[in-house]
This record gives structure tokens, C-alpha cells and sequence, in this order.
């Protein structure tokens, strides 16, 4: 019995199964990678559109309210109010493109500007309001409108947010809100205004563990549908849009950019002598490995069977001998007898150098290339300028 609450937090805590690298995700964006940044800026915007939809319809409705409360010259000024809202919020809801660059950038400044919106109306709406006579119903209208930016917190918790964007969002509505007690006219007691702002704080607390829980559920869904199950590498159709958007890039910012295709020697042989059981491990330690010989920017996908590809930005020609010294030290693990070495044939092609017009023609080149390497004898890379260097792992211990 004593142990019993610790037992019901580990029972709970195994269902969610986070790793210490995906705590920091859910925390900061910056440990995001980019494939889910792109879908979670996707998500993001088209969610501001609905809400802006929705909010470019119904703001300037309630201006019959206003009409039916309040005096002429306050009534009028919050009507205009309303509908410059409403443009706001019109302009937001209409379709647009995003960024090719920078679309996480964008989606988020996108929803600071949507919430800005209310915060803003809150602050001048108090400032008309000040003007007005101060009957039973338009007393209650004035504190509805006190509650708008606790309302506009609670709003965030159908983003995909981590915990820091959350804060970081909420400060600029807090301020407003602070901002708006000291400029009322007629201000309320100070429990109520604390009231308030632990209701805001509690709103903020509730989109965070909402914006955490999908934010990793979004993550997720992510890596399984973008990363192939057996391997861990990128799927061939998530690899396919890496590749795109980063010759994309490249072509702009005209830096180089370098694919390696590599295909695992004799696999077929493995896969009859040993079973295809065997031939899965030989396929998962060789992503494993070759994903340690890799950067941190650059992208393994698996292409096919065992076919690899490595996408490597800003590589240009004359550093590629540098990263084929790298694989030949590092070597692609042992056989399945653990005692020979496995080896791999390797095609790499290079935007600039081999000068192609689009990321298949790319493919097609180190492709072609690793099959030439193939039929020189295995064991080898073929770079740009028809460059033969020999991936001589002999010189690595086995299991190394």
C-alpha cells in the first residue's frame, strides 16, 4: 500500500510513453522537425480561416445588440468598430498560399494577429464605453466585453501548440487586459480584476496541456505516415517532398545541393541464405549506421527494398570526398555471420556540378551512377566528374 500511488503514476505514464527528446518538443518549437512544422503551420491556418470565417459573420451581428443598448453616438462607434473587425477578419479567412520558406513563421504571426483582433477591440471598446450612461443592461454589456480576452485564451486550445508558443502567445492578451483595468472609467473592485486574471491564467494553463496533447498526437501521425516502419528512414513518397522542396531551396538561395543513392551489395544473397527475418535486421542496422554517418541536417530516405538515399544540403562536389571518407571510416556494420563486412555500391550527383533542371533528373543521375559503381566491382562511389573513389572497409574490425 505504500507504493500504491507510485504505481498508479507509472500506470499512467506508460500509456503516453514519451521520451525525454519528444518532452522537449511538446515544450519549444525548435526541436520540431520540418516535415511536422509544415503540417502543424498547415493545420494551424487552415483552423484561423474557419474561426475568422466564423468571426467575419458573427461580429458585426451583434452590433444589433449594441444598437438596442446603448445611446447613438456609442452604439454607432461600436458598430464601426465591429465591422472594421470583421474586415480583419475577412482578410484573415481568405485563402492564401504559404510560405515555401518560412510557413510555421507565417502560420504564427497569422494567429497572433487573430488574437489581437478581440484584445484590441477590448481596449478601444473601453474607451467608447467610458462615454456611455451607465444603466442596469449596459453595465452588463460593458463587463461581457471585460471578458472577451479570457475568452480569446481559451481559443488557443485548438492549435497544435507547445507550451512555450502558448506563453509567449498569452503575454500580449494579459497585457491588454491589464491595460484595459487601468484605463476603465468606471473600474471594479480589485477581487474582481484578480478574479479575472487567475480565470485568464487558468484558460492559459488548459490550452497548454491541450496544445501539448496535440501537438504530439500530430507528431505521431506524422512519423508514421512520413517514416518507413521497418527502417526508421523517411518514407519514399515523405523523402519524395523533401526532395522537392529542397532542390526548391537550393534553386533560390542558389546553394548546392547532393544526393547519395546507395544500394546494399549482394542483399538478394543474404535474404536467400539467411531468410528475409535476417535480410529486415541487415536493413535496419544499416539505416541505423548510416544515419550516424550522417548530419543532422541531412535526410535519409528508403527508396525501395534496399535502396537508400541520402539527401544532403549545401554539400557541393568538392566536399563529397570528405563525406565518402566519412562512410569508408565509419563502415555499414558487419554481415549477417558478424564477421564480414556488409558493403554498399554508392551513386552521388550534385545540382551545380552535373547542372540538372529538377530533383528526379537529380535521382536519376546518382541512381545511375550507383549502378556504374555496381558494375565496376561493388564497394565503391561514383561522385560528379566520373570520380571512382573505393569504400575499402577492409581496414574497419568487424563489428566496429
Amino acid at each position: 500500500m505504500k507504493f500504491f500511488p507510485n504505481r498508479i503514476s507509472r500506470h499512467i505514464s506508460s500509456r503516453i510513453q514519451l521520451t525525454h527528446e519528444q518532452v522537449w518538443r511538446l515544450l519549444a518549437p525548435s526541436e520540431r522537425s520540418e516535415n511536422v512544422r509544415r503540417y502543424a503551420a498547415s493545420l494551424i491556418t487552415v483552423r484561423i480561416q474557419l474561426i475568422s470565417t466564423l468571426f467575419a459573420l458573427v461580429v458585426p451581428l451583434w452590433s444589433i445588440i449594441d444598437l438596442l443598448v446603448f445611446p447613438a453616438p456609442v452604439s454607432l462607434w461600436l458598430t464601426l468598430l465591429r465591422f472594421a473587425s470583421a474586415v480583419v477578419f475577412a482578410f484573415l479567412a481568405w485563402p492564401r498560399k504559404l510560405s515555401e520558406t518560412r510557413p510555421y513563421a507565417q502560420a504564427i504571426a497569422t494567429l497572433l494577429v487573430m488574437m489581437m483582433v478581440p484584445s484590441i477591440f477590448y481596449l478601444v471598446s473601453l474607451l467608447i464605453l467610458n462615454s456611455a450612461p451607465t444603466t442596469g443592461m449596459q453595465t452588463v454589456m460593458t463587463h461581457f466585453y471585460t471578458f472577451m480576452p479570457t475568452v480569446v485564451l481559451a481559443g488557443l486550445a485548438i492549435f497544435p501548440l507547445t507550451a512555450l508558443e502558448i506563453v509567449l502567445l498569452s503575454l500580449p492578451v494579459l497585457i491588454t487586459t491589464i491595460i484595459g483595468f487601468l484605463i476603465d472609467s468606471a473600474p471594479m473592485p480589485l477581487e474582481e480584476n484578480i478574479t479575472i486574471l487567475w480565470c485568464m491564467t487558468m484558460m492559459m494553463g488548459v490550452s497548454i496541456f491541450s496544445g501539448m496533447s496535440q501537438s504530439h498526437y500530430m507528431e505521431s501521425m506524422v512519423r508514421r505516415a512520413m517514416t518507413d516502419s521497418l527502417t526508421g528512414a523517411a518514407s519514399r513518397r515523405s523523402g519524395m517532398e523533401a526532395l522537392e522542396l529542397s532542390f526548391h531551396l537550393a534553386a533560390m538561395s542558389q546553394q548546392p545541393l547532393s544526393v547519395a543513392f546507395f544500394d546494399i551489395d549482394r542483399f538478394k544473397s543474404i535474404n536467400d541464405s539467411f531468410g528475409h527475418d535476417i535480410g529486415d535486421q541487415i536493413l535496419q542496422r544499416f539505416a541505423e549506421r548510416l544515419r550516424g554517418l550522417l548530419r543532422h541536417s541531412d535526410t535519409l530516405v528508403r527508396w525501395g527494398g534496399e535502396e537508400f538515399l541520402a539527401i544532403l544540403p549545401n554539400m557541393p562536389a568538392k566536399q563529397l570526398p570528405i563525406f565518402i571518407d566519412r562512410l569508408r571510416v565509419g563502415g555499414f556494420g558487419t554481415g549477417p555471420d558478424g564477421k564480414t563486412l556488409l558493403t554498399a555500391s554508392v551513386g552521388i550527383a550534385e545540382t551545380m556540378t552535373d547542372n540538372v533542371s529538377d530533383w528526379p533528373a537529380l535521382v536519376e543521375l546518382a541512381d545511375q551512377r550507383m549502378y556504374e559503381a555496381k558494375r565496376q566491382g561493388r564497394a565503391r562511389a561514383l561522385l560528379p566528374g566520373d570520380i571512382m573513389a573505393l569504400l575499402d572497409l577492409g581496414a574497419v574490425k568487424a563489428g566496429k
